[in-house]
């Protein structure tokens, strides 16, 4: 069976290889029909400490490391450039049409 990725943003790193990541998830209330974003945090296992808060990364399922941490960072990167890099395509795709 495959692993799960979720994609989330880093909003704690002080614990040494471990950092606290929050994945959102959206969809349609089955009665209203309007869409819900529900929200979970998750600790995942970091071990050079590269990630910070603000960052975005991708996190997988894995073994058991500790009480807590089910999950690994795989990578991922600032949140920030993440979102400049989009808005210069957006910009390219608009001055080509």
């Amino acid at each position: 069976m495959p692993k799960r990725v979720l994609e989330g943003v880093v909003v704690s790193d002080k614990q040494n290889k471990t950092v606290t990541v929050l994945v959102e998830r959206r969809f349609t209330h089955p009665l209203l029909r309007k869409t819900v974003r529900r929200s979970k945090k998750y600790h995942a296992h970091d071990e050079g400490n590269a990630c910070k808060v603000g960052d975005l990364v991708k996190i997988e399922e894995h073994k058991p490391i500790s009480r807590t941490k089910r999950w690994i960072v795989l990578g991922g990167g600032n949140a920030e450039a993440l979102k400049k890099e989009e808005n210069k395509e957006l910009v390219k795709k608009k001055k080509a049409s």
